[in-house]
C-alpha cells in the first residue's frame, strides 16, 4: 500500500453571533481536515488545530511541504512517516504551525492503520479502559457588552448548560482581574454551589494578576484554572501551582514530547491538557501521555474543532489508563464545546449527537466502535463548506 494523495480541506461558515476569548473575538468557525490517500483505495482523515488564516497556512504546509516527502510511503508505516517529517521540519519549527500539520497527517494515517486492520482506534491503541466517558460542557464565551450585561448571560448560560445533562462547564475570562472575578461569581450563582465549573483564561493574565483570580476562584470553590499565564511562563505556572488549592491546568499550546518534558520536570500543571490536533497526533499524544502519568499528572485532553477531533479524542479518553488505579479512579472528561458549530455536528454520514447523548446517559458518551476513527465526513457537506479551492 502507497500514499497516492493528500488533500487538505479548510471549511467555513458565518457564526450567527460574534464571540471571543482573551485574545480576539471572532465571527467566522473554521476547521481543517486532512485527507490521505492511498493506492488501494483507502482513506484515512485526520484534523490539525488552528484556525482562520492559521488553517490556510496550515493547507499549504500539508500540501506542498509534507505531501511530497510522505508520497509513495506505506502509510502503515506511521511511525516511520511521523519521524521523517519530523527531523526534515525540525530546524523550521519545532512546535506551532508545522507540527499542527503533522497533526491532521498522523491522525488520518492511523485512521488507514484501523481501516486496514478493522480495528477501532482505541483497539490499536491496547483497548477501552472505559465504554464511555463523562462530558463537560463550555460556553460563556467574551461579547463586547458591559461586565454587568455579561455577567446576567454567563448566570443564564451556565445555568442551561447544567441543566443539558453535562458533569461539569467551563468559562471564559479576559477582560481584567476584577471584572473577570464578577463574571466568575455569576457563573457559580448559575450552577450552584456543588457544580464543578473551570475557568480558562487564555493566557490573559501575568503572574500576580493569576494570583488575584486565582484567589477567589477557591473561594468559589472552582475545579480548575487554566492557562492562566502565558504557556511560554514555566515559572509562573509553577509559582501559581505552589502558592494556590486551585487545580492548575494547561498545555494546548504545547508541542510535542521535549516540550511536554519541560513543563512536566517543572512540576507546573496540576492536570495536563494536550491537543492531539497540534502537537504532532496520535503518535506523539501516545508519548506525551505517558510522560505524564510518568510525573503523575492526570490528562484531561483539550478538544476543539470538527467531529473528526471529537471521535479522535473519544478513542484516546477511552484508551487512556486509570492513574491512579484502584476501585474509583480519577477519571478523565471529554470537552465538549456547547456554541454553534456545524463542523461538528453536521460534518459525518453519522452524526456523533453529543448532545443528545450527555442528555440521555447522565452526562457520558459513548466511544466509536468502527474501524479506525469510526466516522466518515459526508464529501458534499465538505465541498459546500470548503474554502481557498
Amino acid at each position: 500500500m502507497k500514499i497516492t494523495k493528500i488533500t487538505s480541506h479548510v471549511l467555513q461558515y458565518e457564526m450567527p453571533e460574534v464571540l471571543g476569548y482573551s485574545q480576539q473575538y471572532y465571527d467566522k468557525r473554521t476547521t481543517h481536515l486532512v485527507e490521505v490517500q492511498t493506492d488501494e483505495g483507502v482513506t484515512g482523515w485526520g484534523e490539525c488545530f488552528g484556525p482562520g488564516n492559521v488553517a490556510r497556512a496550515n493547507k499549504s504546509i500539508v500540501e506542498q511541504v509534507i505531501q511530497p516527502m510522505v508520497q509513495g510511503l506505506d502509510p502503515l508505516d506511521k511511525d516511520v512517516i511521523w519521524h521523517k517529517v519530523y527531523n526534515l521540519l525540525r530546524d523550521h519549527g519545532q512546535g506551532g504551525m508545522p507540527i499542527q500539520a503533522l497533526s491532521g497527517v498522523d491522525i488520518a494515517l492511523w485512521d488507514i492503520v484501523g481501516k486496514v486492520a478493522g480495528l477501532p482506534l482505541h483497539k490499536l491503541i491496547g483497548g477501552a479502559h472505559r465504554t464511555s466517558v463523562p462530558c463537560y460542557g463550555y460556553g460563556m464565551m467574551l461579547r463586547d457588552e458591559p461586565i454587568a450585561d455579561l455577567s446576567a448571560r454567563f448566570e443564564d448560560e451556565a445555568a442551561t448548560i447544567k441543566d443539558m445533562g453535562f458533569v461539569a462547564t467551563k468559562m471564559k475570562t479576559g477582560f481584567g482581574p476584577k471584572p473577570d472575578v464578577q463574571l466568575c461569581e455569576a457563573v457559580r450563582r448559575g450552577v450552584g454551589e456543588d457544580f464543578p465549573f473551570m475557568v480558562d483564561a487564555n493566557h490573559a493574565y501575568t503572574t500576580s494578576e493569576a494570583f488575584y483570580v486565582g484567589r477567589a476562584l477557591e473561594e468559589l470553590g472552582a475545579y480548575w484554572f487554566e492557562e492562566p499565564v502565558a504557556p511560554e511562563d514555566l515559572d509562573g505556572y509553577r509559582e501559581l501551582r505552589a502558592g494556590l488549592k486551585i487545580n492548575i491546568s494547561g498545555g494546548e499550546a504545547v508541542f510535542n514530547r521535549w516540550a511536554w518534558r519541560a513543563l512536566l520536570e517543572n512540576r507546573s500543571v496540576d492536570i495536563a491538557q494536550p491537543e492531539v490536533c497540534a502537537l504532532g497526533g496520535i503518535s506523539e499524544y501516545l508519548r506525551v501521555l505517558a510522560l505524564c502519568h510518568t510525573h503523575f499528572t492526570p490528562v484531561v485532553n483539550h478538544v476543539w474543532g470538527s467531529a473528526v477531533a471529537v471521535a479522535t479524542n473519544l478513542h484516546l479518553l477511552a484508551a487512556m489508563p486509570a492513574m491512579p488505579g484502584g476501585l474509583h479512579p480519577w477519571e478523565p472528561m471529554l470537552e465538549f464545546d456547547t456554541t454553534d458549530n456545524k463542523f461538528r455536528d453536521d460534518l459525518l454520514t453519522v452524526p456523533l449527537e453529543i448532545q443528545k447523548q450527555v442528555k440521555a446517559n447522565n452526562g457520558r458518551v459513548t466511544i466509536p466502535t468502527g474501524p479506525g476513527l469510526g466516522v466518515e465526513p459526508d464529501l458534499e457537506f465538505i465541498d459546500h463548506h470548503r474554502i481557498d479551492g
